[in-house]
């Protein structure tokens, strides 16, 4: 992983940045406190032969590639070198404890697990080798033409000059050649250094920069023979394509790839052009997307369905150059009182040099929030062991070193502006960094740097600070907030800042990690985490735009705009912001007509951020809930109270000359639940959910008295009505809903004997793994096998097919989501887990959109269901009597527990991709009764980590879901060796025998 991101920046890659590209691709930061390193930097420093390290002139720490990788590029794009290059291995070591030996090279295995999707790429500047009959070693004397599939390879690889999936080979040669791809010429590939090289990344489309000149690929593409047509990336394209796209739509479309860096869905394209550029997308494009291969990278993760592309914006265009300039560039409108904790980062200060202060490498590093005049300048500390307690540390040793009497230094004769000092605090009990600021008749103007405020003091507490002082960054430091750009010196912001943050321990969210990075801030001391950035934009709302309510008070021409699955309704109620909100979403509406431009795409999307969406065919305002990866997340439209999941490309920036009208208008749709009634919220039933639909959806003349207000809830408690007559109760729904069967009796809960069931039972959902026990050994446990008994689903559903597994002695890379002892656990291989990651997006947008409808759930059969906030293909263990139901993930090998509303049928769209979970044992130990001690060993080397798995026997099933390996698991994280999991738990059994 680190040497393909290192090869695509041969520049130099900053750490920040390597984490970021890193998280890109494998979905976490790379995992270097799993590894035995507090911090990436020294993980880094314990792999020379992978990357090395050097200090920019910013002061910024960046990685580069090493030498001997260098070398390994450079000999194979090199014409006058011959003979087969050094590869790098990426293949686990095997049993045997002396390493592999290639041409003289010891090659070691690193980041083994992560290694699972293989690219080619074409070498013809390779003079071929003088006699290819001669093979080189295990190809040796086999019945296939090695001369003539090496011709075709080379053909198809002209055409594929950034290379492609080992896995589509036999495919496109078949469609090419009407022939099979003999087995052994995949077995012979790395052998064939003269026409391609074998490298082995991770997941996406991570794409080596060691590419042929352009003409190289031309005379390379008209070698092939006049019966091959041009290829795209999936199939074959009609030899009528155009040759090349108009330069201007070309620079149209790379304009919409720089605004999605994390990729863009193909199919997007048509309506995204349309709505930017205000006229059609050519029809021809997305039937030949091989001809935007110049500026984009394309991957197809649904096999099946060669219409589902994913672009990736080459970094190559120079995007990602202009991204680190503005990284290590200060903003320029920054104000000169924002910077009075000079954080001269790099800089010689006295003859001396601070080290500049790192960004922590978790995404949500704990902050002290200083003091903010300015909300693109917040200045905080870091909390942690290499920030806080690393200053304390130095503080203790400062007191020490700058004791009161004689023998400690004497203060300052005549300090300068800009002088790094010691400074006696007033109470004289500590002792601090500062910077001098001012120089005055008698006193000086100090910043304590570590601190990030100013102070006026005597000149006899300045003293010269030390040289040891000098060691640790200044800790205060700055950051910007997300979303509150255009409003960073508002006085109500600053204000309502100031009382929910200032002084208090926080949680950022790095969004940019740059030199002031731009954060959200998270208070989590209460039970609903509070996004501080969203807080203070509701600052701004005009509180004489919101809707006057008021207890024993009615309203008439009420519209109720959503009725939620758990009995929530929101109201839209005539007011002056309602007038005001319609008036200025009209004129955004002309205002985006007339615009022909992608800045108001939504590129750096983050919860609390407000934007538009369409609703009903018109901009409407949303505030972003949930993300799902990068590019499908969750959304609420604050007017009328719907959510709903979508794509990022259907967001919209608010336009600057309507964001302070539109900011000020509180969100008109107001939170009610009907009062007097039995049954509380998230008891309803399906039934009872439609029939208010029914009754109230687009009805506009509806009327309703306020019961109560619960300001805890923020929710209004009413009595609804469809009509003007509030003033007899009767009339209600409250009361025709109390008096109908639309809520039924909730039974004891206990599991149903029989099948099928319906989905409008009561539901009582937050229950999660009830029916799950205490992990551990032994039988019994709550991770158990997703079947007791063989029993073959209904025949009227199509299967996805099963998992292709290879043979006994091969080795799988490979994660394990869920361990209970070694007699059971979940391996997911990673060959596939791209795909799912995008199965699992395409789920939330298609059954976040779908109405909820009655559904009679069977034992036995799969579904998909709603786990918190992600969709997932289940197989249905059992159905309670109280609405729940116990469900097998069984693309995750998880148990859960979930409300019958939240189950869906399974599409066949999504019945593609087979099912990722496969239980598994340990191979090497014998079958026995684990204690929780030994399970807790085994968990702790395993769960949630990537492995390489030694496939020793599959069991197989029915049921794909039944099926059983039996692994060696292999940890090969280790630099210099690999960790075999069932030598730990042979030698704890020894253990426990002898005790």
């Amino acid at each position: 992983m680190l040497r393909a991101i290192l090869l695509a920046n041969k520049g130099g890659v900053s750490l920040s940045r390597l984490q970021s590209e890193y998280k890109e691709l494998a979905g976490e930061h790379i995992p270097h406190k799993q590894m035995g390193h507090n911090q990436l930097e020294t993980l880094l420093a314990s792999m020379p032969s992978v990357v090395r390290m050097e200090r920019s002139r910013s002061g910024e720490v960046c990685a580069y590639e090493t030498a001997h990788i260098a070398k390994v590029v450079a000999r194979q794009r090199s014409s006058k070198k011959t003979g087969r290059p050094h590869l790098v291995n990426t293949q686990m070591r095997v049993k045997p404890a002396a390493p592999l030996v290639l041409n003289g090279k010891v090659l070691h295995h690193h980041f083994g697990a992560f290694a699972s999707i293989i690219f080619f790429f074409s070498f013809s500047d390779f003079p071929a080798p003088g006699n290819l009959n001669e093979s080189h070693g295990p190809g040796k004397g086999r019945p296939y033409n090695p001369q003539q599939v090496q011709g075709r390879i080379r053909d198809i690889l002209g055409k594929y000059s950034n290379g492609f999936w080992v896995s589509k080979l036999p495919q496109i040669y078949r469609e090419l050649y009407r022939q099979e791809l003999p087995t052994e010429a995949i077995k012979d590939l790395e052998l064939w250094t003269h026409i391609c090289t074998v490298c082995t990344v991770f997941l996406m489309l991570l794409w080596l920069f060691i590419m042929l000149p352009p003409t190289t690929h031309l005379s390379h593409s008209d070698s092939r023979s006049p019966q091959s047509p041009p290829l795209s990336m999936s199939s074959p394209s009609p030899p009528s394509s155009p040759a090349a796209l108009n330069p201007d739509l070309k620079q149209k479309l790379e304009e919409l790839l720089v605004k999605y860096s994390s990729g863009l869905w193909a199919h997007a394209l048509p309506k995204l052009f349309q709505d930017t550029y205000k006229t059609k997308l050519p029809g021809h494009v997305l039937e030949n997307l091989h001809l935007l291969s110049d500026i984009c990278t394309i991957d197809y993760p649904m096999p099946d369905n060669p219409k589902r592309a994913i672009l990736y914006r080459r970094s190559s265009t120079g995007g990602g150059g202009r991204e680190d300039e503005n990284c290590n560039r200060r903003n320029s409108s920054t104000s000169e009182e924002e910077f009075k904790v000079r954080q001269a980062l790099g800089r010689r200060l006295s003859n001396q040099e601070v080290p500049p202060l790192q960004i922590p490498n978790e995404e949500y590093p704990s902050v002290l929030v200083v003091e903010a005049s300015n909300t693109n300048g917040v200045i905080l500390r870091y909390i942690g062991e290499d920030y806080s307690q690393a200053q304390e540390s130095m503080e203790d040793e400062m007191r020490e070193f700058y004791r009161l009497d004689q023998s400690g230094p004497p203060p300052v004769s005549s300090p300068s502006s800009g002088q790094l000092v010691a400074v006696k605090a007033e109470e004289e009990e500590e002792v601090l960094r500062a910077q001098v600021c001012e120089v005055m008749a008698d006193k000086v103007k100090v910043c304590y740097v570590d601190h990030g405020f100013s102070e006026v003091i005597s000149e006899t507490k300045v003293f010269e600070l030390h040289e040891k002082f000098y060691k640790l960054p200044f800790q205060a430091t700055k950051c910007k907030l997300a979303g509150l750009e255009p409003f960073c010196q508002e006085p109500a912001v600053l204000k309502r800042f100031e009382t929910m943050a200032s002084g208090r321990i926080l949680l950022a969210e790095i969004l940019e990690r740059r030199q002031t990075p731009l954060v959200v801030l998270y208070d989590t001391s209460q039970d609903d985490d509070v996004n501080i950035n969203a807080a203070c934009m509701k600052a701004l709302q005009d509180k004489t735009l919101a809707s006057p309510l008021q207890v024993n008070s009615t309203y008439m021409n009420v519209t109720v705009s959503s009725v939620c699955s758990d009995g929530t309704i929101y109201l839209q109620l005539p007011s002056k912001g309602l007038v005001k909100l319609h008036e200025t979403l009209e004129n955004i509406e002309t205002y985006f007509h007339s615009q022909v431009t992608s800045e108001f795409l939504v590129s750096r999307p983050f919860c609390g951020k407000g934007c538009l969406a369409r609703y009903k065919g018109k901009w409407s305002r949303v505030e972003i809930t949930n993300l799902h990866g990068s590019r499908v997340l969750d959304i609420l439209f604050t007017d009328v109270g719907v959510q709903a999941s979508v794509e990022v490309f259907e967001l919209r920036e608010i336009p600057s000359p309507f964001l302070r009208d539109l900011t000020a208008i509180p969100p008109q749709a107001v939170k009610c639940c009907l009062a007097d009634l039995a049954v509380g919220i998230g008891s309803w039933t399906a039934e009872a959910v439609q029939w208010l639909r029914e009754k109230v959806l687009n009805t506009t003349d509806c009327s309703m008295k306020v019961a109560k207000v619960d300001e805890t809830k923020r929710c209004l408690y009413i009595h609804l009505f469809t009509d003007k007559n509030f003033h007899d109760p009767a009339r209600s729904l409250n009361h025709q809903m109390a008096q109908s069967d639309l809520f039924k009796q909730q039974p004891d809960v206990f599991l149903t004997s029989h099948s099928p069931t319906s989905a409008s039972v009561p539901a009582k959902p937050h229950l999660k793994r009830a029916l799950s026990g205490p992990r551990g050994g032994g039988r019994g446990n709550s991770i158990m096998g997703p079947s007791e008994t063989p029993s073959s689903p209904s025949s009227s559903l199509q299967l996805p097919p099963l998992l292709e597994l290879p043979p006994a002695g091969s080795n799988i890379d490979v994660y394990i989501p869920v361990a209970c002892h070694p007699g059971h656990f979940v391996l997911q291989p990673w060959r596939d887990m791209y795909k799912l990651v995008v199965l699992m997006g395409e789920m939330i947008l298609y059954y976040n959109k779908t109405e909820e409808k009655p559904l009679n759930i069977e034992k036995n059969q799969i579904y998909a269901a709603k786990v918190e906030n992600n969709w997932h293909r289940v197989l249905v263990k059992g159905v309670l009597t109280n609405g729940l139901v116990s469900v097998y993930e069984l693309d995750y090998g998880k148990h859960e527990l979930v409300s019958c509303t939240q189950l869906r049928p399974l599409i066949k769209e999504f019945r593609q991709l087979p099912f990722q979970a496969i239980t598994a044992q340990l191979a090497g130990v014998k079958p026995r009764q684990w204690s929780e001690e030994a399970s807790i060993v085994f968990r702790n080397h395993v769960e949630k980590r990537p492995l390489v798995a030694q496939l020793e026997a599959v069991q197989e099933a029915i049921n794909p879901w039944d099926r059983k390996m039996t692994v060696f698991l292999v940890d090969t994280s280790q630099e210099d060796r690999d960790i075999w999991v069932h030598d730990i738990m042979a030698e704890g059994l020894k253990e426990e025998d002898r005790n």
